[in-house]
C-alpha cells in the first residue's frame, strides 16, 4: 500500500512539474495535472488539496537539490573565482531544468512574499551557518592579496543572481525585442549565458 502511495505521489509530482513547466503557476490547472498523471482529480486533491500546496512541494524538491550544494560550495576552501564559476553553473542549470521558478519568485514577491521566506528558510540557512560572513572574510583576504577588488558578499551574490535570472523573467522583452521573437536565437543565447555571466562577474572584480 505504501509503495502504491509513493508511486502515485511520484506520478503526481512528475506531472505537476511538467504542467508547471509549460503553463507556470498561474496557467496550470489541477485537472490538467491529474490528466497528465493518469489519475482522477479527486485522488489528486487527496494528496494535495490546493494547487499552491502542490506547487510548493515541486519548488521545495528543486531547491532541496540545489541549496545543499550551494552551502557546500560557499563553505569550502576553493577560491572566490571558483565559487563564482560553480555557483553560476549550478544556478543556471537549476533554472534550465525548472524554468518556472523565476516567474514564481517574481509573482510571489508581489502576491505572498511569506511563501518565499518560508521556502528559503526551509532550504538554506546562510545566516545560521555564518556563510555570508565567512564569504566576506574570504573576499577581504583576496582583496588584501591583490586578487580582487573590494566588494561585499551580499552585493556580489545579488549581482550574480540578477545576471542569471533577468533573461528568464524578461523573456518577452529579450526574445521578442532583442531577438525579434526568434526562439532559436533566444535559446542559443541562454545556452551561452553561463560562460558569459562567469566571465563578466569575474572580470568585474578581478584586479587588473
Amino acid at each position: 500500500m505504501v509503495d502504491n502511495q509513493e508511486k502515485t505521489e511520484e506520478k503526481i509530482l512528475k506531472a505537476a512539474e511538467e504542467v508547471f513547466q509549460k503553463k507556470g503557476m498561474t496557467g496550470a490547472r489541477m485537472q490538467e495535472i491529474a490528466d497528465t498523471a493518469g489519475i482522477n482529480k479527486a485522488l489528486l486533491h487527496y494528496y494535495y488539496r490546493t494547487k499552491d500546496k502542490l506547487f510548493e512541494k515541486v519548488i521545495n524538491m528543486a531547491f532541496s537539490k540545489f541549496f545543499p550544494r550551494v552551502i557546500n560550495i560557499m563553505g569550502s576552501g576553493i577560491s572566490v573565482f571558483e565559487k563564482i564559476e560553480v555557483f553560476v553553473s549550478n544556478y543556471l542549470d537549476l533554472i534550465a531544468k525548472h524554468p518556472f521558478i523565476p516567474g514564481f519568485v517574481i509573482n510571489e514577491l508581489n502576491r505572498n512574499p511569506q511563501i518565499l521566506i518560508s521556502l528559503f528558510e526551509k532550504n538554506i540557512r546562510l545566516k545560521e551557518e555564518g556563510l555570508i560572513d565567512k564569504f566576506n572574510i574570504q573576499l577581504q583576504e583576496e582583496v588584501e592579496q591583490g586578487i580582487i577588488k573590494p566588494i561585499d558578499a551580499r552585493n556580489l551574490m545579488v549581482n550574480i543572481v540578477g545576471l542569471c535570472i533577468f533573461p528568464i523573467v524578461a523573456k518577452p522583452i529579450v526574445q521578442g525585442v532583442i531577438f525579434g521573437n526568434d526562439k532559436k536565437q533566444y535559446n542559443d543565447f541562454l545556452k551561452q549565458r553561463k560562460e558569459h555571466v562567469i566571465d563578466f562577474v569575474i572580470s568585474s572584480i578581478k584586479m587588473d
